[in-house]
């Protein structure tokens, strides 16, 4: 009981002085709001390339071409061997069947040049094209692997894949993702240098008070703990409008463009439920380095 009302004093006495001691604090809360937008856009960035990197993962398809020849009782009993493959996804639309005759009909639809050289070829023993199975993989990192263990099915003809663009787009994503990773944290770093110099400067400028509260007899953590509740509130409120940036500018970006860039190429994170998860990050980042700042300040350079 006697540490809870000693919490609460501490609490009350911090939340007076961030308004006490007004003028530096709207200068800590500033740096904190100011750090924390650049730190919003890195998120955003950050989690909406990812997202794209994955989905372009998710896109890509391996193409299995069958001999021509093959029967289609053979055709049927094909897909039960693809998925027992390692690495091939296990959704019904992982493994997609492609008839010859359905590849005719859809090239007849899409231009009128095919349909006129594709219109005699109206069964399935006269028809020259390929039956296929478009397949996509749990991990891209292993499409090689998998290519090749789909040419040793009995009936495979050829394997494509974009042999080559694959490798180099794994290559491409996994430094888009290191990358965006060490800016993120690189900011977060910065925030928490710049938040604490700039509380040092307010901590600074309060020594008297500090050195009367040692002679009282306070003792080092008594005298700690204040300012590190000062530095929690002034995290909270420096938070509150790059929370609200976030919120509203992300979801205003995502309806303005109708959730996509460049058409269809590049579609952006749905900001339900991102912007609650981003703006969480935002006030747990704004609490830690704002207390953070404070410790440090008080420890290192005040000596106490």
């Amino acid at each position: 009981m006697k540490l809870f009302r000693i919490l609460s004093r501490n609490i009350r006495d911090s939340f007076k002085s961030v308004f006490r001691n007004f003028s530096l604090s709207v200068a800590s809360i500033s740096c904190i709001t100011i750090t924390l937008i650049v730190v919003a856009i890195a998120i955003v960035l950050s989690v909406n390339v990812n997202g794209f990197t994955r989905k372009v993962e998710k896109d890509v398809t391996i193409v299995v071409f069958l001999d021509e020849d093959i029967t289609e009782e053979r055709f049927k009993k094909i897909e039960q061997e693809i998925r027992q493959i390692d690495n091939v996804g296990t959704g019904q639309k992982d493994v997609i069947a492609r008839s010859k005759m359905e590849i005719r009909e859809e090239l007849m639809k899409s231009s009128d040049t095919y349909n006129s050289v594709l219109e005699k070829y109206d069964t399935r023993d006269k028809n020259f094209l390929r039956d296929a199975y478009h397949v996509k993989v749990i991990d891209i990192e292993k499409m090689e692997k998998t290519a090749n263990a789909l040419k040793k099915i009995d009936g495979v003809d050829t394997v494509k894949y974009g042999e080559g663009m694959v490798e180099r787009l794994v290559t491409i994503f996994n430094f888009v993702r290191r990358a965006t990773y060490v800016v993120v944290i690189a900011l977060i770093l910065v925030t928490a240098f710049l938040i604490s110099n700039t509380i040092k400067i307010t901590i600074f400028s309060r020594k008297r008070e500090i050195d009367i509260m040692r002679l009282v007899g306070a003792s080092n953590i008594n005298i700690k703990i204040p300012f590190i509740f000062e530095g929690l509130f002034l995290g909270i409120l420096g938070s509150i409008i790059p929370i609200i940036v976030t919120t509203y500018g992300y979801s205003s970006l995502y309806d303005s463009f109708n959730g996509q860039l460049f058409g269809n190429f590049v579609t952006l994170v749905k900001p339900n439920p991102f912007i609650f998860g981003a703006s969480g990050i935002l006030l747990l980042i704004g609490m830690v380095v704002g207390m953070f700042g404070s410790w440090r300040a008080v420890r290192k350079h005040l000596k106490i």
